[in-house]
């Protein structure tokens, strides 16, 4: 077989074998819809189970690079801390493995069949969206073991070739070179289970043996969290944290293990561990000597990630020290969507309960208010932190809504409320909803504004003017509805109320002003809808202002 014909059968097997995991990967995600980033948020509680969380989600959607990148936005919107995204991505290393424990068994006989099936679901089961991932899961699933079956085919003569023979002797006495290799391939694969299934595909043709293949196992786990660094570029302090430790930590496992790679030592220490297996599990025949080179390999894998992640595990603190130590917080303000007020303990008390819920609300307005506030900011300054800031507190605005809700329904599901505790229970689910909405506009301001920077959206001074006394003037009543709500103090909002013409008729103000300007061709048409947009957005928050003052008029009594 002549060097094209390898390149083209390693080439086209290696974009199947990639077309294979991600059909995979994103039939999987979208079966799982929302629940993969609630599982994540909420399965974090400890390390332990973070390392759970994290081996589930990669499991079920067989991307670490995926599960990584997805902890490290979470980080990003202030919803998951340093500690909990170390776990995770401790986890996604052990789940990654389960890729290669799949191309282990030789299902390339059956990758066609498998294929086939895939493509009779997507093609004919039209209304059931649910069976339609699946088919694309199956789809994926054929083409990975077909896309190794022509890279087998495109290897196979390497076995033959003086210069391959001779890289893989230069790995034998130099091992660093394997890790290099393995670092590289994978960095520009994008794809730790890709570049391990070209390794194992390599062994499986007898082109490199089990002791040379360590080495580049090693870089290819090493490789992958370039994926994660290139998410953190341009992210928060914390998420670029996230991904220089998800790099910290397998290069470190690499330092701990290639020594006893090169010393026989980890050789030793995975066949007995899979000889043990093979002997406490009733009914399996056989250990490490049964095994195919394939198989061997995804052990070698799902060890070195297991031990990896045992040992890391009690210096979780430390890890989280070390990368704030190698970035440091600078200016950057972070916004924690960490609750302040629900005790879980206080749930037989409603009472109680629903008192720390209120003040719960009270954090989420001001969470709310930060948003509106980074909008504002980043409107008039161009600048890339009040749009961080809007933008973790429009997240942490989503999460308080979703745990304050869990919190109050908990606390009084199945008990007998006085008429007292009723109204504080409405009162607090209706504010909340409010709240979250506030945050939704902001953004719906920070995206406008991105629109503006993007399409070099030029303001008069004039529009600028109005639109800024328009921010304050919103933020102004924002602030009285949640001082009312705090103190229950019913003339203060009867204020918001008699506040809400005010921002009314600036807003007909405002529009009057736009279409005058449009009518003199001082402001471009197109560019005007921004504005509009704008205004009609910070009109909505003054709404909502209104709804919460409203409820703070219904003081909860007996």
């Amino acid at each position: 077989m002549d060097l094209q014909t390898i390149l083209f059968h390693f080439l086209g097997g290696l974009g199947l074998f990639l077309f294979g995991i991600k059909s995979m990967s994103d039939g999987l995600q979208a079966a799982a819809g929302d629940r993969l980033r609630i599982i994540l948020e909420k399965g974090t509680k400890t390390p332990l189970r973070g390392v759970l969380t994290g081996l589930l989600v990669t499991g079920l959607i067989q991307s670490s690079s995926g599960t990584t990148v997805l902890t490290v936005g979470l980080v990003n919107a202030g919803l998951l801390n340093l500690r909990q995204a170390i776990g995770i991505i401790m986890g996604a290393n052990i789940g990654t493995t389960v890729t290669a424990y799949l191309i282990g068994f030789k299902l390339e006989d059956y990758a066609l069949p498998i294929i086939a099936l895939g493509v009779i679901i997507l093609f004919f089961v039209k209304n059931n969206k649910k069976i339609t991932y699946f088919g694309q899961v199956i789809f994926g699933f054929g083409l990975l073991f077909y896309g190794l079956s022509i890279m087998g085919d495109g290897l196979a003569p390497l076995r033959e070739s003086e210069f391959f023979i001779g890289l893989m002797s230069d790995v034998d006495t130099n091992p660093l070179l394997g890790v290099l290799i393995g670092t590289i391939f994978t960095a520009v694969v994008q794809s730790s289970s890709a570049t391990i299934g070209v390794l194992q595909e390599l062994a499986y043709q007898g082109v490199i043996s089990y002791q040379q293949a360590l080495p580049i196992l090693f870089g290819d786990n090493i490789g992958t969290t370039v994926t994660a660094l290139l998410a953190g570029i341009g992210a928060s302090v914390a998420a670029r944290r996230a991904a220089a430790t998800h790099f910290l930590f397998n290069t470190i496992g690499t330092c701990i293990f290639l020594p006893l790679a090169i010393f026989g030592i980890f050789p030793m220490m995975v066949e007995s561990i899979t000889n043990f297996i093979a002997y406490v599990i009733p009914g399996a025949s056989g250990g490490w000597d049964s095994l195919n080179i394939r198989f061997q390999i995804a052990q070698s894998h799902g060890i070195f990630n297991m031990t990896n992640t045992l040992i890391h595990l009690p210096f979780v603190g430390a890890l989280a020290a070390l990368v704030t130590k190698l970035i440091p917080d600078g200016d950057e303000v972070v916004v924690s969507a960490s609750p302040q007020y629900l005790d879980t303990r206080f749930f037989s008390n409603p009472s109680v309960a629903l008192a720390n819920a209120s003040r719960e609300v009270l954090h989420m307005g001001k969470v709310a208010g930060q948003a509106i506030e980074g909008a504002k900011e980043y409107f008039f300054t161009r600048s890339s932190k009040p749009k961080q800031l809007a933008t973790q507190s429009e997240s942490a605005t989503d999460m308080l809504e979703n745990q304050i809700t869990e919190y109050v329904l908990k606390a009084t599901s199945g008990k007998r409320l006085t008429k007292e505790q009723s109204n504080q229970h409405y009162r607090v689910l209706q504010v909340i909803g409010d709240l979250e909405r506030v945050g939704d506009h902001s953004m719906n301001l920070i995206e406008l504004t991105d629109y503006a920077i993007e399409n070099k959206v030029k303001f008069s001074e004039e529009a600028k003017k109005d639109l800024l006394e328009m921010y304050e003037k919103v933020q102004e009543i924002y602030q009285i509805a949640l001082d009312a709500l705090q103190k229950d103090d019913i003339e203060l909002a009867k204020k918001v109320l008699d506040y809400d013409d005010v921002i009314d008729d600036l807003e007909r103000k405002l529009r009057d002003s736009h279409i005058k300007r449009l009518n003199e061709g001082t402001c471009n048409g197109s560019f005007g809808a921004v504005y509009l947009n704008i205004i009609s957005n910070l009109e909505r928050i003054g709404d909502h202002s209104v709804n919460i003052a409203k409820y703070a008029m219904t003081v909860p009594t007996e």
